[in-house]
């Protein structure tokens, strides 16, 4: 065994370029893109502030993984509600409809989707972090038009769960 073997070099920071913010509440950096997966996997970590809240929504063409890393959050998952803590791991499979919020004191998480999507979504829509401000803020138009291109589906606004869903709506 070498001695690089024995001891491997130190994980160098994420390169230039990989972070993003999403408004004020949400920064997002991107690990993997799709593309160095050989299309089979991003994986983004992100940091959000307390109490921020994700819009009902599904997604059609990809599934999502989350593990806290720090905070908590709560998962409305279908008909599961879900609060999850440091270590704890989720699935959200495909067209489940679910709407995540941050825990009193902020969250951070890695997400991982297959085939991959979020990543895609946090470079065309995000604000590059070297270019973002205090008070920059969200493009929804652009947000909702890149998450629709991706095959995701905003059921209601933030504060809404799958259980406000009408009983008789399907989902296709």
């Amino acid at each position: 065994m070498n001695e690089t073997t024995k001891n491997p070099p130190a994980a160098t920071s994420t390169p230039a370029g990989r972070s993003f913010v999403l408004g004020t509440e949400t920064r997002t950096t991107i690990l993997t893109t799709g593309e160095e997966s050989g299309g089979r996997f991003d994986v983004t970590d992100s940091t959000q502030i307390p109490g921020a809240r994700t819009p009902l929504h599904l997604h059609t063409r990809y599934e999502e993984r989350l593990c806290v890393l720090e905070g908590t959050l709560t998962i409305w998952l279908g008909e599961e509600t879900r609060k999850l803590g440091p270590g704890d791991y989720v699935t959200i499979p495909t067209r489940v409809p679910h709407a995540i919020e941050v825990g009193d004191e902020g969250a951070r998480a890695i997400n991982i989707t297959s085939p991959p999507g979020f990543a895609e979504l946090i470079m065309r829509a995000g604000t590059p972090e070297d270019q973002a401000t205090d008070s920059t803020e969200l493009d929804l138009d652009l947000f909702v038009k890149v998450s629709t291109e991706l095959g995701d589906v905003v059921l209601g606004p933030p504060g809404t769960v799958p259980a406000d869903l009408a009983e008789d709506s399907t989902v296709d």
